[in-house]
């Protein structure tokens, strides 16, 4: 999918000459809406470690990458280490030469002309490389230029979001309006701002004890003409699954799961006993042991090493040790623990995306791990299919959308009380959204907030093709190749059982409706489980469990 990016200038840090205060100055996207806001900073320095989080998650990569043998290669090549030796100390010598010439003979008349000449040959040569690196070589391209993240202004927040470079990371920085002081020329909505390694080393600049205004400037619409002389545009064509993980991302965030409260000090311990040791064989997982009433206690595989969170409780239901991998992503949140006051876990299940809150006072941030690290969300994956069905009518789908354009933010119970529909119906159609980039759940202040992630709702022609084993299992049900055999009631849920195109298919279903496990001798279920969501028999033998008539399972998710 091809963006545009226009921006008016660059993204810096402005320091008045002579005054105490700096103006951090975000130039937002002159081709999407209008957006701006200005406000002083209460708390740079919480506000500098939350950006820089963010930072190192767009930038995280730990994909396998193989060993470099560069230093070996220059071992070989030492036996010419004294002709260079004495290359460099004549090439000093002529340098020396020149620059005394220099001095003595000021630069001809015109030189700054070619100067100006020949840096414009430059950038133009290095547009070209970018432009025959993003169709040659696409992962490196993505690592060097990642797509500006986006950021919105709500009546209560200001939040940015990005996603990694590997597309297994999100991450998401919610700033309360309580952060700023008095704001003024507050326009709400969602853009992209320019954002560059320049800007990351100004926000390293934030101190506590100069005064910060924070600026999304609206100025560049009034000038947006290619004739301005800071104009410049830029069209990006996004990875294959790039955009499809970061909406896959927000209907993670809208799954059911488990809230684990954990302390500073536990997250330390992870993190500090991660740093320190690399797993050498599997499993390399994190292990939750949650008992109602007591502390949560997590073990790090493979070594069994258990943190235990003293100092807080998990209160939610009883369950079975849950178990995340690719851990290591975590270390992002290193600059975090000095200002956090704890930390809250949202787990999906085995396998499945972790949410990792970060509570820093008036700042949340918010980073979220897909299963593996090399295991992104862009596979395919139907994670939505996990949740419980509900039928959405056309009507109440569209009832959500508007209602959530005009409000802007609201609960679900709200949400409930102005479409008069159930919770299943609502939660179904708010993932619809969430999937088609109009909507995302604040996961720390509790609400779902409308928001635009691009200029326009997205749908197959920008995501792809519906999910594979939904259509399969359609298909399944319209030739009436799914037979339920029984039907078990358990106290943690109902146990199914049946055939599916002949093949023994058992399923999990909690009592909230999701799906918890199940087992299938499928091709899709060997290779995934159900880490990818459920295979199209578990899908075929649960929607006739909830109805018979197979009709309805295309607008049932």
């Amino acid at each position: 999918m091809k963006m545009s990016f226009a921006y008016s200038g660059r993204s810096q840090m402005v320091a008045p000459p002579g005054g105490s205060g700096a103006t951090l100055s975000m130039l937002p996207n002159l081709t999407r809406e209008q957006v701006s806001f200005d406000a002083t900073l209460l708390n740079p320095l919480r506000f500098r470690e939350a950006m820089s989080t963010l930072h190192d998650v767009v930038i995280n990569d730990l994909r396998f990458k193989p060993r470099d043998k560069s230093a070996h290669d220059e071992w070989k090549k030492q036996q010419a280490a004294a002709d260079r030796a004495i290359y460099q100390r004549e090439y000093e010598r002529a340098k020396k030469e020149l620059a005394e010439q220099r001095e003595a003979n000021p630069p001809p008349a015109g030189f700054e002309a070619l100067f100006e000449k020949t840096r414009k040959r430059y950038w133009d040569a290095r547009f070209k490389l970018a432009s025959l690196m993003s169709r040659e070589d696409p992962a490196l391209w993505r690592w060097l230029m990642p797509c500006d993240p986006v950021i919105t202004v709500a009546n209560d927040v200001v939040f940015f979001e990005c996603f990694s470079a590997d597309e297994s990371s999100y991450g998401c920085l919610t700033v309360s309006r309580d952060a700023f002081g008095t704001s003024s020329d507050v326009k709400l909505g969602t853009t992209n701002v320019d954002y560059s390694w320049d800007l990351y080393h100004h926000f390293q600049a934030l101190r506590s004890y100069r005064q910060t205004r924070f600026l999304i400037d609206p100025a560049g619409f009034e000038v947006r003409t290619a004739s301005t002389e800071d104009y410049r545009e830029e069209k990006i064509d996004l990875p294959d699954g790039w955009l499809r993980g970061f909406m896959t991302t927000q209907e993670a965030m809208s799954l059911p799961g488990i809230s684990v409260r954990l302390s500073r000090e536990a997250v330390y311990s992870v993190l500090a006993f991660l740093k320190r040791h690399k797993a050498k064989a599997s499993p390399r997982a994190i292990r939750f042991e949650l008992l109602p009433g007591r502390a949560p206690e997590l073990v790090l595989e493979p070594w069994e090493q258990r943190i235990v969170s003293h100092g807080t409780t998990y209160d939610g239901p009883p369950t079975e040790p849950i178990r995340i991998w690719g851990a290591r992503r975590l270390l992002v949140l290193a600059r975090t623990l000095p200002l956090a006051d704890h930390y809250e876990v949202r787990l999906v299940g085995t396998g499945l995306p972790s949410f990792w809150v970060a509570h820093l006072g008036e700042m949340h941030l918010t980073l979220g791990l897909s299963g593996w690290t090399s295991n992104d969300w862009t596979r395919g994956s139907s994670l939505d299919l996990l949740a419980p069905p509900a039928m959405i009518t056309d009507d109440v789908f569209g009832r959500v959308a508007h209602t959530m354009q005009q409000q802007r933010s609201m609960t679900l119970t709200q949400l409930e009380q102005a479409i008069q529909s159930p919770a299943p119906v609502i939660l179904a159609a708010l993932r619809r959204l969430a999937f088609a980039g109009q909507v995302i759940h604040d996961l720390p202040n509790g609400v779902y907030r409308f928001r635009q992630v691009m200029p326009m709702a997205l749908g197959p022609a920008q995501l792809g093709p519906e999910n594979a084993e939904l259509t399969s299992a359609r298909q399944i049900l319209v030739g009436g190749f799914a037979e339920l055999l029984n039907t078990e009631r358990m106290p943690r849920g109902v146990l199914l059982t049946g055939k599916v195109e002949h093949k023994p298919v058992e399923l999990m279903v909690d009592l909230d409706g999701r799906i918890r496990r199940g087992k299938c001798v499928c091709g899709h279920f060997r290779q995934f489980g159900i880490r990818n969501g459920p295979c199209r028999h578990m899908i075929a033998l649960r929607q006739l469990s909830a109805a018979p008539n197979p009709s309805p399972i295309g607008s049932s998710i």
